[in-house]
């Protein structure tokens, strides 16, 4: 059974190549399966997404405020209201005909409007929760979390929200057939958004002390950061790559030896792990958060948070597993297929009650 699916993405970032963040990988996987599936999907998502996703831009006219408003000394930044007003626009349109267009809204967005309004729709929604908790979140789930079905993406983070709602877990995945297994090589590989929270600087230290090259891949949404933690480290074997492409960051992670993770804070998912096992790439990771659910005997090894001395000795020894067992990993827990029929399990769940009337 078909289903109409509209899927609230990011208002920030494009859903579409190269990924500003795994939240945008995993947005356009999932709408790609959904319509390969059969499913009539529209995703509202900022300008410059992939039209192929059925793409709805989230984008009203720059908000502009007046003179009297600017002396707020409280107001809030114009970026930030941009992106209230976007959201507002489109949780008011869907109030008004969301019944007669969807049979489910999905809410994979970090904004709380969604969630405060979703009992003003006549539709039902499921909201993924991609992060800890935040007070905005917080406060927008106890104005209408009746009204919304929630998901997190590991155990770690559902147990987090706990005090708020009852998640089910869906973990995310890849595409196995797109992220396909690669030789190896002798460097490591560190990739994601440069960003003090992902801490790449400390992969760069934990690879000199394992004695292995790294190569640094992903945005840098923090120049700042970058200037002053990853610039300084680079030469002598330690190389960054830029923002590469999904195709490009697969050839790269399948010819590395080992894929480097070091969160510092609690890590909801880290889809760059599911990423590199289905390359075959081993990885060694900080223990943190949903990274602990993910990385098993067979695929990786886990170092104490922040210590770079028992990182790189993870290094090495993730270095040593045998590649095609970190594949079958993989492609037995980690994989897109099995996300989506989690997610469309959900779907049917909350529509029911609506096709069957």
């Amino acid at each position: 059974m078909s289903l109409r699916i509209c899927i609230i993405a990011s208002s920030r970032f494009p859903i579409a190549e190269p990924f500003a963040g795994g939240l945008e990988a995993h947005t356009h996987a999932l709408a790609r399966s959904l319509i390969e599936r059969g499913h009539e999907v529209t995703v509202f998502a900022a300008p410059g997404s992939d039209p192929a996703l059925g793409v709805r831009t989230l984008d009203v006219a720059s908000y502009a405020p007046s003179a009297h408003a600017r002396r707020d000394i409280g107001a809030a930044p114009d970026a930030w209201m941009q992106e209230h007003h976007a959201y507002l626009a489109l949780m008011l349109d869907l109030q008004r005909a969301g019944r007669r267009r969807f049979d489910v809204v999905h809410n994979n967005t970090l904004h709380h409007l969604p969630i405060a309004m979703a009992p003003a729709l006549e539709v039902p929604m499921v909201t993924t929760l991609h992060t800890p908790p935040t007070p905005w979140l917080e406060s927008a789930m106890r104005l209408g979390a009746t009204a919304s079905a929630f998901v997190a993406v590991s155990r770690a983070t559902a147990a987090q929200w706990d005090d708020t709602v009852e998640p089910g877990v869906i973990h995310n995945g890849v595409d196995v057939t797109r992220w396909v297994a690669g030789p190896g090589g002798d460097a490591a590989v560190w990739s994601g958004r440069l960003v003090p929270e992902k801490a790449p600087h400390l992969a760069i230290d934990a690879a000199r002390r394992a004695g292995m090259p790294l190569v640094l891949a992903g945005p840098r949404h923090d120049p700042g950061y970058f200037a002053a933690e990853i610039e300084p480290r680079l030469g002598d074997g330690i190389r960054y790559a830029g923002h590469l492409d999904s195709r490009e960051l697969i050839a790269l992670v399948g010819r590395s030896a080992v894929a480097v993770v070091t969160p510092q804070w609690e890590e909801p998912y880290g889809l760059v792990v599911a990423e590199a096992m289905a390359c075959g790439t081993p990885v060694a990771a900080f223990g943190r958060g949903g990274l602990v659910e993910l990385v098993t005997a067979s695929s990786g090894r886990i170092a104490r948070p922040d210590d770079t001395v028992a990182l790189a000795d993870a290094m090495r020894a993730a270095a040593a597993l045998p590649r095609a067992g970190v594949r079958r990993h993989a492609e037995r827990a980690l994989s897109l297929e099995a996300m989506v029929s989690g997610y469309e399990a959900v779907y049917r769940e909350l529509a029911q009650p609506r096709l069957a009337a």
